[in-house]
């Protein structure tokens, strides 16, 4: 397997995976609550994790694909909508969700907060991938590289930040963040 970390990234895509979004860093008089460095992405025992995925991801996320996104991946996501054809939204409580590392099982994302469920899945809907916004993050576990990229303090790929005028969104591979908790 390609290890993208490592600085191997070739202009395919790796199979399963789609180009996604490219991170970016906030709008000018925009910032990063907590910004990591790239040593939280160095490689450990499992790529930039130190252990594979959880064995059993909820909503029926796929293991495989969830491990080469988490762990070995710097730049590609999920297929767009992908999200949509797991069990997460017929089993979701439409009230505050938690969402954990799929490696871990630490708490990442609490959503929504300060918004509706409807105000979440739309926005989360019109981008392709579960979008969140600074207050749903769990900051003592997400940090946000200077690139965008929006990872783990465990190293786990989790997606980009992608700012628009209401602040800074993170679009997230839901397999990233299918993980039970520990």
């Amino acid at each position: 397997m390609d290890c993208l970390w490592r600085g191997k990234a070739s202009s395919a895509v790796p199979e399963g995976l789609s180009a996604g979004c490219t991170g970016t860093a906030p709008i000018p008089g925009q910032k990063l609550p907590l910004v990591g460095d790239e040593s939280l992405m160095k490689e450990k025992g499992h790529g930039s994790t130190a252990t594979a995925v959880q064995e059993d991801l909820r909503w029926k996320a796929d293991r495989k694909t969830a491990d080469k996104i988490c762990s070995y991946n710097r730049h590609y996501a999920e297929y767009g909508g992908s999200w949509l054809t797991t069990t997460f939204l017929k089993e979701a409580n439409r009230q505050e969700e938690t969402f954990y590392d799929s490696v871990t099982g630490k708490p990442l994302f609490i959503a929504p907060r300060g918004r509706s469920w409807e105000d979440f899945e739309a926005e989360s809907r019109s981008h392709g991938w579960p979008s969140f916004r600074d207050e749903e993050v769990v900051w003592d576990s997400v940090r946000v590289l200077p690139d965008g990229e929006t990872v783990s303090t465990a190293g786990t790929h989790l997606g980009h930040n992608l700012p628009d005028k209401k602040g800074n969104r993170y679009c997230i591979n839901l397999v990233s963040v299918a993980g039970r908790p520990t």
